[in-house]
């Protein structure tokens, strides 16, 4: 029997937030933290709440803080000492919805503002079949380590810069994505990417922490794509 303690909070009741120890055979449920979340709500609890979908790390919906850690509950394994106590929390700084929930619109909102999606001033050439536009096998290499993000948060939940400036800064995973699109070789408007991201706020409340590399469960390093940003736009304003 492991015990748990998990965040509860409930926006219809009166009381404040508080956390609610459930104990549970780990020997009957699956191995991961999910399996642990699913079985108390199945057998335990069924007012508690969480975000989950696809169960294998794909989706990012199951993002959450494990153990002070912000990682997802589908990939995070049960540590099966049964004389330690586990603590489940929401993401950090987030304005929570209800016990695990938290309310992702002002992430997303930031990730749509860097209009994360192809824009090229000139039309693929229609003449060939689908209209594609190609890239050599060299310049798609350079996306690898950037278009994995699957926008679960764990990076810029992790930020003081974000905890501090979170309806300024874009944080750590809007920006990953923004390079991603600087960065590809098909993409038309790179200089006006980079004129949007050029704010004191948006781009340079990064002071490379580096806890986004450190939480990020597909291993990848938003850090370093910020640095990248900030040397494109030096680059933009010497020529």
């Amino acid at each position: 029997m492991r015990e748990f303690q998990i965040y509860r909070w409930d926006p219809d009741s009166q009381g404040k937030p508080s956390y609610a120890s459930y104990n549970v055979d780990v020997n009957s449920c699956g191995p991961m933290m999910l399996d642990v979340l699913f079985k108390i709500k199945d057998e335990q609890d069924h007012t508690l709440a969480f975000r989950r979908s696809c169960r294998e790390g794909i989706c990012g919906s199951c993002a959450m803080n494990i153990d002070g850690t912000n990682g997802l509950a589908c990939l995070t394994k049960v540590d099966r000492d049964p004389s330690k106590k586990s603590k489940i929390a929401p993401l950090p700084h987030m304005f929570v919805v209800k016990d695990l929930v938290v309310d992702m619109s002002n992430f997303y909102a930031q990730y749509k503002s860097i209009r994360p999606y192809l824009q090229s001033k000139t039309p693929a050439d229609a003449t060939k079949e689908g209209g594609e536009y190609l890239q050599s096998r060299e310049d798609r290499t350079k996306l690898d380590g950037l278009y994995e993000c699957i926008l679960c948060a764990c990076c810029s939940t992790s930020c003081p810069s974000y905890w501090w400036n979170e309806d300024k800064y874009l944080g750590p995973a809007v920006l990953l994505a923004a390079y991603r699109w600087i960065i590809d070789s098909r993409d038309q408007f790179t200089a006006e990417r980079l004129a949007q991201l050029d704010d004191a706020y948006k781009l340079y409340r990064c002071h490379t922490i580096m806890n986004c590399a450190k939480v990020c469960p597909k291993g990848l390093n938003p850090g370093k794509a910020i640095a990248k940003i900030k040397q494109s736009v030096h680059l933009s304003h010497a020529v």
